[in-house]
């Protein structure tokens, strides 16, 4: 077996495989990152060279082997250290090859858990979490300019560990599948921050429950001085964190009589901190939309109090905060029609927040996608009660979420169509003037496109070739 990874220097002559390259910035960071420290590396990855054509390139010139489009017994026999992607499942029978071959398995945040040497905040949640990390680094960086914030964002963590400094805390976004391999091997960051937890990922988890204990993992290893910070309006986490050994505080829209929490009260983010009362500054100075963004505020501004930001710098952080890209972005306002990027809501609790986000607006939603096995009874209760029109895209959830749609007597419905710039399309001719064209599809994105981002990327361009047209 091998040593434990805890320093950069033990990584020198080391056999890692990398399995599971991706697209993403997040894997050509961890095979940059092994490289430069002198081990020897593999990547295996069953995608062709084709498609992770840009990959190779930003790696051009590292001594790296590659098996592509198939993974060979070989490489995993000769490894001692295998380092999943997220999207590779725990129980894959390759990571049992290697195991039996006496490898290590990893993850690339087990090993950053390791060799950070700074305090790190973790966020998940079903929905929320890359806007509450993005936030919450927006408010540290009043303080310290050069917050880092990595993770499941597509940010490698492990390629941004140069830039770390020992007292200036580190903000990760972690995904449940990042946190089974945390779980496994004991970690948890000093403060963990759990938005919400709903149905996802039922294609890779046995129950709700089962994604449950992995999403509350992530405080399950804190020490007694540690946060672990919840919306104490979420049943389910509630009673998940209760148990947990760290420090608790809460957040929610109502205010709570204990000594560490966060509300809404008056049109400000308020609440008691250490048992004082506390001022975070006014609603409106928030520029995102949305009742679950402020949610977002109120957990991040929690993280920051725990690591001992002000209230004062928290206020100018929220106010200074901006729209995450893929999620509820503004891509552009054509003839009175603004075309909204939410490609990231891959859950239908995620685009139930977003449709309310807009109020009583003309909505116009292009939404469907692929299977999660989750209940989209929620998504078509939101469509039908808030959208004039909804544009489904192909996919495999999509027959079913018009079965809803029609059981709901909901008949504005066109597709399923095949590209986004039909989609796109359809949208505009259904919108008028002060109408909201939003992409929130509420269903994972496999299938048309290689992941949401990918899709997202689509929308733009689709949104682009409509500003083209109309400049003609």
């Amino acid at each position: 077996m091998a040593s434990v990874i805890r320093h950069p220097a033990d990584l020198r002559n080391r056999r890692i495989l990398l399995m599971g390259l991706g697209v993403n910035q997040g894997g050509i960071g961890v095979a940059r990152f092994l490289a430069m420290h002198g081990a020897t590396v593999r990547v295996t990855d069953l995608q062709t060279g084709e498609t992770l054509a840009d990959a190779l390139a930003s790696l051009a010139g590292l001594d790296i082997t590659y098996t592509l489009g198939r993974h060979d017994e070989a490489d995993f026999e000769w490894a001692e250290i295998v380092i999943r992607n997220p999207a590779v499942p725990r129980e894959s029978p390759w990571l049992a090859l290697a195991r039996r071959h006496g490898a290590q398995v990893e993850m690339e945040m087990t090993l950053f858990f390791r060799l950070c040497p700074a305090p790190i905040v973790g966020v998940t949640g079903t929905k929320g979490k890359t806007t509450t990390t993005a936030i919450l680094t927006t408010i540290l960086r009043q303080q310290w300019p050069d917050t880092v914030m990595a993770g499941n964002m597509g940010r490698s963590a492990l390629g941004q560990l140069n830039d770390i400094q020992d007292d200036v805390p580190v903000v990760l976004e972690l995904s449940s599948f990042q946190l089974e391999a945390l779980d496994e091997q004991g970690l948890s960051p000093q403060v963990a921050v759990l938005t919400n937890i709903s149905e996802d990922h039922l294609d890779r988890y046995s129950s709700l429950q089962s994604y449950a204990q992995v999403k509350a993992s992530i405080a399950r290893h804190q020490s007694p001085d540690g946060w672990t910070i919840y919306s104490r309006e979420d049943e389910l986490a509630n009673r998940l964190m209760a148990s947990m050994p760290g420090r608790r505080a809460t957040f929610g829209i109502v205010p709570a009589d204990v000594d560490h929490a966060l509300w809404l009260e008056d049109g400000r983010f308020a609440g008691r901190w250490d048992g004082e009362p506390v001022d975070l500054g006014a609603v409106e100075a928030l520029a995102i939309p949305g009742e679950h963004t402020r949610l977002n505020v109120l957990a991040a501004a929690a993280a920051a109090l725990a690591v001992g930001i002000s209230p004062d710098a928290i206020a100018r952080g929220i106010a200074a905060a901006e729209p995450v890209p893929n999620r509820l972005e503004k891509i552009a306002t054509i003839d009175g029609v603004d075309y909204i990027n939410d490609t990231t809501a891959t859950t239908p609790a995620a685009t139930v927040a977003a449709v309310q986000a807009f109020g009583d607006r003309n909505i116009i939603v292009i939404a469907g996608g692929s299977e999660k096995r989750v209940s989209l009874a929620p998504l078509a209760d939101a469509l039908a009660n808030h959208a004039a029109r909804v544009i489904l895209l192909d996919g495999a959830a999509t027959p079913g979420l018009i079965d809803l749609l029609n059981a709901r007597q909901f008949s504005a419905i066109d597709g399923p169509v095949g590209s986004m710039d039909v989609a796109v399309q359809l949208a505009s001719q259904a919108a008028t003037p002060g109408s909201v064209v939003l992409l929130s599809p509420g269903c994972a994105s496999f299938g048309m496109f290689r992941n949401e981002f990918q899709r997202g990327d689509a929308f733009r361009a689709a949104v682009a070739q409509l500003t083209a047209r109309d400049e003609r």
